[in-house]
């Protein structure tokens, strides 16, 4: 247990001296006026240790809110049942009877992540403008990984648990990622177009 330990605090001192150093790095190019290895290393920076970080703690509690509101559409649906305290669905029709549980890459984490990495580096924003649109962002992307679940589930309770692999691997990702995809297009590729044409951001711009 000793040994663990002083390995946990030597794991947690390099960390610290990485950020240290990383920060120190991103004002040398604030500073220098190197926009894009600013926005490259400051989003990559910022992902990795979100990653480190925050995810041991944030991964179970999203798994479970995750569990717990796409168990709502399957209490309104009558199609499945949710025990959001362990992360899982348990889909139940005739002779189909199976468990989903919500792992690492259900719940979005690394998406999430990635969004807000390259959210608080990119300028075409105020701050308190990225307050707003990461707490928009959050929602979207936590709303289409309930809906991805929720389509994988009423696919799972139709077809049966052979569809399991095409509703999670092709229906479940393409629902995600296309609605990224249109979040990812109004945060950042639509908003720099309009700050570029009015030279202010302004949320009534964007319909």
């Amino acid at each position: 247990m000793e040994e663990k330990e002083r390995q946990r605090t030597m794991i947690n001192w390099i960390l610290a001296l990485v950020i240290i150093l990383w920060i120190y790095i991103l004002t040398v190019l604030k500073r220098a006026r190197l926009d894009f290895w600013f926005f490259t290393l400051g989003s990559a920076g910022l992902f990795t240790i979100a990653i480190i970080v925050l995810q041991p703690l944030l991964l179970m509690p999203m798994q479970n809110a995750i569990a717990a509101v796409s168990g709502l559409l399957g209490n309104l649906t009558n199609t499945y049942t949710s025990y959001f305290e362990k992360g899982l669905l348990f889909i139940s029709h005739g002779t189909t009877q199976m468990a989903l549980y919500i792992d690492f890459e259900c719940t979005g984490i690394i998406e999430t992540f990635a969004f807000l990495s390259l959210l608080w580096f990119f300028p075409a924003y105020q701050f308190y403008e990225k307050i707003a649109v990461s707490v928009v962002g959050i929602i979207s992307m936590f709303m289409a990984n309930v809906l991805r679940i929720f389509i994988i589930s009423q696919i799972i309770y139709w077809f049966g648990s052979n569809s399991y692999f095409v509703a999670h691997s092709f229906v479940g990702r393409l629902v995600f990622y296309a609605i990224t995809l249109v979040l990812y297009f109004y945060v950042f590729t639509r908003s720099q177009v309009v700050r570029q044409k009015v030279g202010a951001f302004r949320y009534d711009d964007i319909k």
